[in-house]
């Protein structure tokens, strides 16, 4: 057996346009200008803009008008309720176990949103198991937190892989142990000039069929 570690967002699902649907609703509900949507997108940065920040644009963009709870709850639940699994996706992480492979998610975010998202998709009933960064206090690139994902699949380190779509949390953090990667483009150039990934893919089905097939 050997560790197929694999991130959660715009790897495994489509976290993005979860949040753009979500955002979309968000602004109708609320009587809010559908031309906004560009701006919220910029503001979500992909998820990598902090919760509060996201809250405080959105308190001092529309003030009075967005009650606070409603503010949460789409934080909260937006974009978590609304991701999917692809058909794809679920048939190479199936092929994967079946290979003998112990699948362990490794999620930078908050404890209640990813594993939300992990069942809403049924990932829960796929991987072996799970590590959130909130739910452990370390992120990655830290070493640690691809240390405690191993622990938490039963498995050494020694010949694991690394699937992800950052190259600085996923791509390079991999790298500082040594591990092989795979990078998820999703349309994008690598510019990192330091470092790069074993390999690139367009999506994650295709990065674990290279995995795989790289073992073999």
């Amino acid at each position: 057996m050997a560790l197929l570690l694999l991130d959660l967002d715009n790897t495994l699902v489509d976290r993005d346009a979860a949040f753009r649907s979500a955002a979309v609703d968000f602004l109708a509900e609320h009587g809010l200008p559908a031309g906004d949507l560009p701006w919220l997108l910029s503001v979500d940065a992909s998820g990598y803009a902090s919760r509060a920040a996201v809250a405080g644009a959105l308190a001092e963009r529309y003030g009075d008008a967005l009650p606070a709870a409603r503010v949460r709850a789409f934080l909260d639940h937006g974009a978590s309720s609304r991701v999917v699994l692809a058909g794809a996706t679920r048939a190479a992480l199936a092929t994967a176990r079946e290979s003998g492979w112990s699948c362990v998610i490794v999620t930078n975010g908050r404890v209640v949103q990813q594993e939300r998202k992990i069942r809403v998709t049924g990932l829960d009933a796929l991987v072996d198991g799970w590590v959130v960064s909130e739910g452990i206090g370390i992120k990655k690139p830290d070493p640690e937190i691809f240390r405690a994902a191993a622990l938490r699949g039963g498995m050494s380190l020694a010949g694991a892989w690394m699937v992800g779509d950052s190259p600085h949390a996923d791509i390079a953090g991999a790298g500082a142990l040594g591990l092989s990667s795979v990078w998820v483009a999703a349309g994008r150039t690598w510019t990192e000039e330091s470092y790069r990934p074993t390999h690139t893919t367009p999506d994650v089905a295709s990065a674990i069929s290279h995995v795989l097939a790289s073992a073999a």
